[in-house]
């Protein structure tokens, strides 16, 4: 409870810029590696004096075979990257590469330039900015993920970036999860996330890491293809109407978790938000969220279970299962 209290606290004061981990973003993009080839990409919303995604796209320029590397940085944070000089003015930073041979992203290898502006992600130097890159990989404000992602929908670019899982509630997001233009990369460890926090140290006692905030549901969100998202969901449940009772305002079964989806019903389930983590385009197709017929949430004998997803198996994928030997589920994990 104080973890999410923390959290809520920190959203409502614009108090949201928790920086990831090193070893958080190496987890993640390491599923990626194909697609920075040639690419510049940007990380828009980070203080290189923290920014760890600054660290790992420089440090792996040439193993990424990056194009090039842009950070752009919100005024008062330092323009030096190794030392804590403060600076009134907002920055970007342009790296190309190692140019003396040793590998290593030095001081005088990366350009400084400086913002006419604040820096803001929404302003226009920074959509000029945005305009030049391929992909788009930062942590942005939590506070502000409905205008981050639409501005990347917008200017039609490719995106790694962390996220709330609430944020798949959201009537700005949900649809475009639903059109497939936007889905779950691999996540974090447990689906939480120790986050560095500039304004307090907020971590659990139970999970304690001095100088960091600890936040559960949080996940990564892109619409580059990983292996991922075209895996089956190995389904072994039966269906029967007593553990799966029908909506009273919907006509769709109700299923608690994801990994009880039946593998022998047809019509339409709901199912927890976390099914996205598994979610297989080519096996499901998402009808709709949370509400019924008369246009409230879904309820089973006058009682609303947590929100749900409304999906149905699709047929090829159905027939798919059929034909496939029952060995092939023993080796799947």
């Amino acid at each position: 409870m104080a973890e999410k209290k923390s959290f809520r606290e920190a959203k409502v004061a614009k108090k949201d810029e928790f920086y990831t981990q090193l070893c958080d973003i190496e987890n993640e993009l390491k599923h990626y590696k194909e697609h920075f080839k040639g690419k510049v990409v940007l990380c828009n919303c980070d203080d290189p004096r923290v920014s760890n995604f600054f660290h790992y796209f420089s440090y792996g320029f040439e193993h990424l075979g990056l194009k090039k590397l842009i950070t752009t940085c919100y005024k008062s944070q330092s323009r030096d990257l190794f030392s804590q000089n403060d600076s009134e003015r907002a920055i970007w930073l342009e790296y190309n590469g190692d140019r003396n041979g040793n590998r290593v992203p030095d001081p005088e290898e990366i350009g400084i330039n400086y913002f006419k502006g604040d820096g803001d992600f929404r302003s226009k130097e920074c959509i000029e900015l945005l305009k030049q890159s391929d992909i788009v990989v930062t942590n942005p404000p939590f506070s502000l993920f409905r205008e981050y992602v639409a501005q990347l929908i917008e200017y039609d670019k490719k995106f790694i970036i962390v996220g709330h899982q609430n944020a798949i509630t959201y009537k700005e997001i949900f649809p475009l999860i639903k059109e497939n233009k936007i889905w779950l990369g691999y996540g974090f460890k447990g689906g939480a996330g120790h986050f560095i926090s500039k304004y307090e140290d907020t971590a659990t006692a139970g999970d304690h890491r001095e100088g960091m905030i600890r936040v559960s549901g949080v996940n990564w969100f892109t619409n580059l293809e990983i292996q991922k998202r075209h895996e089956d969901l190995i389904l072994y449940k039966t269906y029967n109407p007593e553990d799966y009772p029908t909506y009273d305002n919907y006509d769709a079964i109700n299923v608690n978790k994801t990994s009880d989806i039946p593998m022998d019903y047809d019509g339409i389930m709901g199912v927890p938000i976390t099914f996205l983590d598994k979610y297989n385009p080519t096996q499901f197709e998402i009808i709709k969220f949370r509400k019924g017929n008369d246009n409230k949430d879904l309820c089973v004998n006058g009682k609303c279970p947590y929100f749900r997803i409304l999906i149905r198996r699709k047929q090829q994928a159905q027939n798919n299962l059929a034909a496939e030997p029952p060995t092939q589920y023993s080796t799947s994990k």
